[in-house]
């Protein structure tokens, strides 16, 4: 780790309002505190507003419409407000009052809080000395091995290192997370018990839903009286793998999985690295079992879905326009290396994109950074999305769609009963935001004020 992302540990856990309930001052955002990345003396701010309790943000900048040039948006609109939040919602938004005894904002821009929908908490190298990922380890086989060596001396400090991780993605504005979380014969339900522990300790400031996530295979190792015991606990998805390339068998891998589901009332979100004629038909076979129990429709997911990157423009169409029918999502990374994968058609059709970092300085990938932000960034590069329009329309990824202003940029966020989960940023607009991953200046989750 570096020095910033010391610094970033050290400032959230002085100041976050979750875990200690301490009181935040009219004096809570100052810009040149944010900037340098500093906390606050919090003694001077004592009783303003704490955590749980109401409270009013002013000089808070809202998006409030487009501005055309020969039809085109070149400019978003915005404007100062006052916001009032009690009991975890936002109850009111009223007229700046700059005067008003209150939280001052500082005219950041004020934007959904980020989700970051696949990632995984209990395993990473984070909060242990730096180590790049092997040349040796090629396979997901291979990396199943090398977990199997490695897993239980890390479950030895998971929690406070899972703890740190949670306290990064903060750092960057993410209060929601879906965590896939190992169950394999390794580990047992450790990783799970682990993980969970940590996530009560950051309850007040952190939410995240749980996918049980066979990463040793349900076959290849002995998983699946593991997937039938962890689908009777508290968790909300029904994880698979790779059916084809590491079970050897689609229809068997996938009928558990789904059959898992239908008995527990839990979603489906399946790692699926495959690129090939098999991956295409791990897609296709979901999606007839979702169509054949409509209640998995909406809470049906693939992640990575790489076959959808290789396949036919025609086919793709066809694909997209199944999987958006079956209402079964896709949840990326936005990778590079000649693995692009096609999202603008996947939005063409409807179907729910979801984005994650997946990996934070683990053993399968040095890169991820923490911040779902940057994801929305890489995909306004990756795909052109340069123009004000765009850019602003790209931000859906960072928040799993919900954006200040619609298409026609009419307001639709925040309004008055919307749940008090909201960055505040460095920067003008949306689409500025994601051009230039503007810095995070604070995060409310659920009403607590978590950092600053």
């Amino acid at each position: 780790m570096n020095s910033n992302e010391i610094s970033r540990k050290d400032f959230i856990r002085t100041s976050a309002l979750g875990a200690a309930g301490m009181a935040i001052g009219a004096s809570l955002f100052s810009g040149a505190a944010g900037a340098a990345g500093m906390p606050q003396s919090e003694t001077a701010n004592k009783g303003k507003a704490r955590a749980g309790n109401a409270y009013t943000l002013k000089n808070v900048r809202l998006e409030t419409g487009f501005e055309y040039e020969d039809g085109e948006v070149v400019h978003t609109q915005t404007a100062l407000f006052c916001v009032s939040i009690a009991d975890g919602k936002i109850k009111a938004i009223t007229p700046n009052q700059p005067g008003a005894d209150a939280v001052d904002a500082q005219g950041w821009l004020m934007l959904p809080a980020f989700r970051d929908m696949h990632i995984h908490l209990d395993k990473t190298f984070y909060g242990l000395p730096w180590k790049a990922n092997s040349a040796k380890r090629k396979t997901v086989k291979d990396m199943i091995a090398f977990e199997q060596q490695i897993i239980r001396e890390l479950l030895k400090t998971s929690i406070p290192r899972t703890g740190q991780l949670i306290e990064l993605l903060q750092s960057y504005g993410t209060h929601y997370a879906r965590a896939h979380v190992n169950i394999d014969p390794t580990s047992g339900f450790k990783s799970l018990e682990h993980l969970q522990q940590a996530l009560e300790q950051k309850k007040d400031s952190f939410h995240a839903e749980l996918v049980a996530f066979p990463q040793h295979g349900i076959y290849y190792t002995k998983t699946e009286p593991l997937m039938k015991e962890a689908a009777k606990m508290d968790i909300d998805f029904i994880g698979g793998l790779d059916p084809y390339s590491i079970d050897g068998n689609i229809e068997k891998h996938m009928d558990l999985v789904v059959q898992l589901a239908l008995d527990h009332n839990k979603g489906i979100d399946i790692h699926l690295h495959e690129s090939g004629p098999s991956g295409i038909r791990t897609i296709e076979y979901l999606v007839d079992k979702v169509n054949e129990s409509p209640v998995l429709k909406g809470k049906s997911f693939v992640s990575h879905s790489f076959a959808l990157a290789h396949m036919e423009p025609k086919q793709l169409e066809a694909l997209a326009a199944r999987l958006a029918d079956a209402r079964i999502g896709i949840a990326t990374t936005v990778p590079f290396n000649g693995t692009v994968m096609p999202i603008p058609t996947l939005y063409k059709h409807g179907v729910d994109v979801l984005a994650g970092n997946d990996c934070i300085i683990d053993w399968w990938s040095t890169f991820g950074s923490g911040s779902i932000l940057e994801k929305a960034k890489l995909a306004a590069q990756l795909y052109g999305y340069r123009t004000e329009f765009d850019l602003s329309r790209i931000l859906k990824l960072a928040t799993h769609n919900i954006l200040p202003l619609n298409d026609h940029g009419e307001q639709q966020w925040p309004k008055a009963g919307d749940a008090a989960n909201l960055v505040l940023v460095a920067a003008s607009c949306s689409a500025e935001a994601v051009a230039r991953v503007a810095p995070v200046r604070s995060l409310v989750h659920e009403g607590n004020i978590v950092f600053s």
